[in-house]
């Protein structure tokens, strides 16, 4: 897994200038049946690659957290909201709520996530490749294939199978 994270930002770059067509083209003449094509691609892919082997996005990536997850995260930590933000979020340079440091503080060393039960919104969709309205969400799907060996399949299948 190591080789493929090592080599992932480079084989993600060689294919951003076709990937940037292919999603210019998707967002002109998008197939009716999109979103079903993407959720079948995405289910195919999780079923050949394991987040636990890899924990990239957790590693390189910080979720945007929204008030409803600081609250039941802090709930889930026994913590007050306030000073849940304040031992592990800080608002960016876009106003939003971020990790302070990278790793995730919940990363554990088996790459297994110490609140996944209650973790961000933002962590439970990533890669985001199969969520509805796919192709409104491109520009995200362009980053994330540089972060994610599952996101950068799918969109190789997608280029394969879907004609725009």
């Amino acid at each position: 897994m190591q080789d493929i994270l090592n080599n992932l930002p480079d084989k993600a770059s060689k294919e951003r200038k076709a990937n940037k067509k292919f999603f210019a083209k998707l967002r002109k003449k998008s197939p009716k049946n999109l979103d079903l094509i993407m959720q079948d691609l995405h289910e195919e892919t999780f079923n050949e690659i394991n987040c636990l082997e890899c924990a990239n996005c957790c590693k390189t990536t910080g979720p945007l957290f929204t008030g409803k997850d600081v609250d039941r995260i802090a709930k889930f930590l026994k913590m007050k909201p306030k000073d849940f933000e304040n031992k592990y979020l800080q608002v960016d340079e876009e106003n939003d709520l971020v990790l302070k440091s990278l790793p995730c503080s919940f990363l554990a060393e088996d790459n297994k996530c110490l609140i996944y039960e209650v973790r961000p919104k933002a962590c439970a969709e990533f890669p985001h490749t199969d969520r509805k309205k796919f192709h409104q969400i491109s520009h995200l799907t362009l980053k994330n294939v540089a972060i994610c060996p599952a996101a950068f399949e799918i969109v190789e299948k997608m280029k394969a199978s879907v004609k725009v």
